[in-house]
């Protein structure tokens, strides 16, 4: 798995955020129960989201998370580096420290340009293009159950 655990479900609750739409706070509760992910990881996930101003978080009975910024805005890239970093973008795939065009682990041409390309998509794909897919082509982003319920939320 290229992406922990933590960023995964960052990024489907944030994909379940703008589904949401921006005018209101979305409960993480709700949202944990829906996409069948412990409450307390995405709290954890959310809180590291909040301090990155990527979600403005609220406690109480009408608190949860919203959007900082408009969906279109926030990339998926955005969200990686807030929880993973761009490591990814920037290691050997073999884990090799030193690895790079002077002394090349032997997947190190093909990860070079692989990651580039990763690195791009993530950048140039935001939380809107991930919900269009959900709503245009019936992606889905979660368990099964979720994504049933999602189609109908407008």
């Amino acid at each position: 798995m290229i992406l922990s655990h933590a960023c995964i479900y960052g990024i489907q609750t944030l994909v379940y955020t703008a589904m949401q739409g921006s005018s209101a706070y979305v409960s993480t509760r709700r949202a944990a129960v829906e996409m069948g992910i412990p409450f307390q990881f995405i709290s954890k996930v959310m809180q590291i989201l909040s301090e990155k101003k990527l979600v403005i978080s609220r406690r109480g009975t009408s608190g949860g998370i919203m959007l900082a910024r408009e969906a279109g805005e926030i990339s998926l890239l955005d969200i990686i580096e807030a929880i993973d970093g761009l490591s990814l973008f920037q290691e050997c795939i073999l884990g090799l420290p030193g690895c790079g065009h002077a002394t090349p682990c032997p997947l190190h041409e093909e990860w070079a340009t692989e990651r580039e390309k990763l690195r791009e998509y993530f950048k140039s794909t935001s939380l809107a293009d991930v919900v269009a897919g959900i709503r245009v082509f019936s992606h889905r982003i979660s368990i099964e159950e979720f994504s049933d319920k999602i189609l109908h939320i407008s």
